[in-house]
């Protein structure tokens, strides 16, 4: 019993995080054109410029090759496969012990080096363009991740959100310096891993300041509803990432009863409606900077994730 429940959580939580991408993708757009003074459009608008595109049969560059039909497919089943570790209402689900940090960035790299393949697939310039960006930018975004789970790992004992999650909720990490430097680094990442204000602006059309949409220029039909998709999947993945490691209260525990999956819901909805506000209130608050500036900006979570970690050595040695 303890197993069919653990499945139907599973179960539950990939196809609410795939219906609610969308959704949350819309939810911002329409926050940050209301902080501007617009009417904004819907926050299903998202759903329905998917549906149009997926009516839509893909053209292809003339001298594109197999990889421009297989990547889009690629990329959007690793992102999925990434959604479906993260937890969201509930702990204890099936894919719980492969729901590892580490494996997430792993198949988030996995995406990103399709996309960058893609990009440079069907010999446009502006395609090559962005995906050097997207490579160099990638450079200095996986380490800083990498040290900010290190981080986790030396408090937590372990880079398993359920892990992490129960740590946090026991209390027994605090309030520590080192966990706010992880926190920075992560939300760094999670800005260029999405192409959001300051690294890249996801609505641009100059081609020149382009990290992300240089490399789907060529895409269309269903291949760009798969590259668009996946954007949407990954925002709603870092969010509900961000809220798992440090927001992790209110989630029902491992074999709770469905009553208990009801209030986690709830409670993943406001969490994940918070962090779309701050994401809106942010980027109306600042502009794109240069892309020559961005690997300082990476540089710097870096250095953070990085500080948090030898804080903890130092403190544990001096312990």
């Amino acid at each position: 019993m303890a197993f069919l429940g653990a499945l139907l959580a599973q179960a539950l939580h990939l196809a609410l995080i795939l219906a609610a991408a969308p959704v949350l993708t819309g939810l911002v757009r329409w926050l940050k054109a209301r902080m501007m003074g617009r009417r904004g459009p819907s926050p299903l608008q998202p759903l329905r410029d998917l549906a149009k595109l997926l009516r839509k049969r893909p053209l292809l560059a003339e001298n594109a090759s197999p990889v421009s039909r297989a990547m889009p497919y690629v990329a959007a089943g690793a992102v999925v496969a990434a959604a479906a570790l993260v937890p969201s209402f509930a702990r204890g689900m099936a894919l719980a012990p492969l729901a590892d940090l580490l494996l997430v960035a792993g198949l988030l790299a996995l995406g990103r080096v399709a996309m960058a393949l893609a990009g440079m697939d069907a010999g446009t310039p502006f395609g090559g363009l962005g995906a050097a960006r997207e490579m160099s930018f990638a450079a200095l975004a996986e380490p800083a991740l990498v040290v900010a789970a290190l981080s986790l790992a030396i408090l937590a004992g372990t880079t398993n959100f359920d892990g992490i999650a129960a740590a946090f909720r026991d209390g027994g990490l605090g309030l520590r310096v080192s966990l706010g430097f992880a926190l920075a680094a992560l939300l760094a990442v999670a800005l260029a891993e999405n192409a959001r204000i300051p690294v890249d602006n996801p609505a641009t059309h100059l081609e020149l300041t382009m990290v992300h949409e240089a490399m789907i220029l060529e895409a269309s039909g269903r291949h760009l509803a798969l590259w668009d998709y996946a954007a949407m999947l990954r925002l709603a993945l870092w969010l509900s990432l961000l809220a798992a490691v440090f927001l992790p209260f209110g989630q029902a525990p491992a074999g709770a009863a469905p009553h208990l999956w009801a209030l986690g819901l709830l409670a993943w909805v406001a969490k994940m409606a918070g962090l779309a506000l701050a994401l809106a209130a942010f980027e109306s608050a600042i502009a794109k900077m240069r892309v020559f500036r961005v690997p300082e900006f990476l540089g710097a979570a870096l250095l953070l994730g990085l500080l948090g970690a030898v804080l903890l050595f130092v403190s544990t040695g001096l312990a």
